[in-house]
């Protein structure tokens, strides 16, 4: 029986033929199948043809259409007589296939041609115009409830690999880049943990060198203030019994008695020569040695990051301005020493006394004086100049040996 529909079977719209009409070329096809497949064509006297869907051959078409072809009456009657004796099942079954047919609707490119048949490449129904004459020609087609089973078969097959997450490549996917991520971040923790301890370390190291050279100069600011501060209290008691002696001319000069006049100009007289013989203080200009800009250039700015807690803080030190002209060397010193008159006269003094024998107990303590604060300030710049050269050669051993470290870690 299916070979025997398969023959009742329209080759355009895959239906049972409905009111059969032969072709010249002996072909059949439903009528409103041919009424689809017209084309105007002005080589036929009814200016109308069509092509055959399964020969090709282009056939005239009457002027009044494929109604006016003759009616293959033969395959109509085996068609009312296979319908008659059609079991009632496959009736049923005929029926819903019917149902799902009208469900799915008609094509819109061509009108009245049903929806009935499933085009696999493109994964949907199409009419039966569509698959002889249309976009759809040439491709693999099934019967749509067949194409459901299959399809249902397969969701099957696709619902069991979903379900099974150790088969699922997404789930392991998704595990290895969760583990990824987790690892980058911990780096990334750890990254940050070492920069924080890092930058904590060389501000602890830069507070300490900070607070260090800072007591350094609060060290000197006292020395400085315990030089300087006597002094300045002197001067200013002198310039406050100046102006005490100011205001007492001041005031002489309004006395009318000639007795007191004189005992009191006797007394502002005696006050003012007092005052003139207080010395006023005449202490050495000084520097500072060594700056602390000079320091910060010449040593900090040249010094790499992880080196800066082995930077040495310096003695600070007063010195004598004519000793920071320049940088002192032990032969500068010495010369300086040489060229200097309160070394040199008080040498002179003693050597040519002693040779004319002419030399008093009064002059030996005096020459013996001048020459020893000649020698103390030869040992005072000696001792800083060998502190200075100390220093130094630290801070390039230091520097040195932070650099083989660096070329030869092991």
């Amino acid at each position: 029986m299916d070979r025997l529909e398969e023959e009742l079977t329209c080759a355009i719209c895959y239906e049972i033929f409905e009111e059969p009409r032969v072709l010249p070329c002996s072909h059949s096809f439903c009528r409103v199948c041919l009424q689809g497949l017209l084309q105007p064509s002005a080589g036929f006297p009814s200016g109308r043809c069509l092509s055959c869907p399964t020969c090709r051959a282009v056939v005239a078409v009457p002027a009044a259409g494929p109604k006016a072809l003759p009616i293959n009456f033969a395959l109509k009657a085996v068609i009312d007589k296979w319908q008659q004796e059609e079991p009632a099942g496959a009736g049923a079954g005929a029926g819903a296939g019917t149902g799902a047919e009208a469900e799915a609707g008609t094509c819109s490119a061509h009108p009245q041609q049903p929806l009935n048949i499933y085009c696999l490449r493109d994964r949907q129904l199409v009419c039966g115009q569509c698959l002889t004459l249309g976009k759809h020609r040439g491709h693999p087609i099934d019967d749509p409830q067949s194409a459901y089973r299959k399809a249902r078969e397969a969701s099957g097959k696709l619902l069991e690999e979903l379900t099974d997450e150790s088969r699922s490549e997404v789930f392991s996917c998704s595990e290895r880049l969760q583990q990824q991520k987790a690892q980058c971040h911990s780096a990334l923790q750890s990254d940050r943990e070492a920069v924080l301890q890092y930058f904590k370390e060389l501000g602890d190291a830069l507070e300490h060198k900070k607070a260090a050279l800072l007591s350094a100069l609060d060290e000197l600011h006292s020395r400085i203030s315990e030089e300087y501060d006597p002094l300045i209290e002197d001067v200013e008691k002198l310039k406050l019994e100046e102006s005490k002696l100011k205001e007492l001319h001041s005031a002489l000069q309004k006395e009318e008695s000639p007795l007191l006049f004189l005992e009191k100009l006797d007394g502002l007289q005696q006050r003012h020569h007092a005052l003139r013989q207080q010395q006023l203080p005449n202490p050495e200009p000084v520097e500072i040695h060594p700056r602390m800009e000079t320091l910060l250039q010449d040593t900090w700015s040249r010094t790499e990051i992880g080196q800066v807690h082995k930077i040495q803080t310096p003695k600070l030190h007063l010195t004598r301005r004519s000793q920071c002209c320049g940088k002192q060397t032990g032969a500068s010193v010495l010369w300086a020493a040489l060229t200097n008159p309160s070394f040199v006269v008080p040498i002179l003094f003693l050597a040519g006394s002693v040779w004319h024998k002419e030399i008093s107990s009064a002059a030996i303590p005096a020459a013996l004086t001048d020459l020893w604060k000649s020698l103390l300030w030869i040992y005072q710049d000696s001792c800083i100049y060998l502190q200075d050269r100390v220093l130094e050669l630290c801070y390039t051993s230091a520097l040195t040996m932070g650099l083989c470290r660096r070329i030869f870690p092991d």
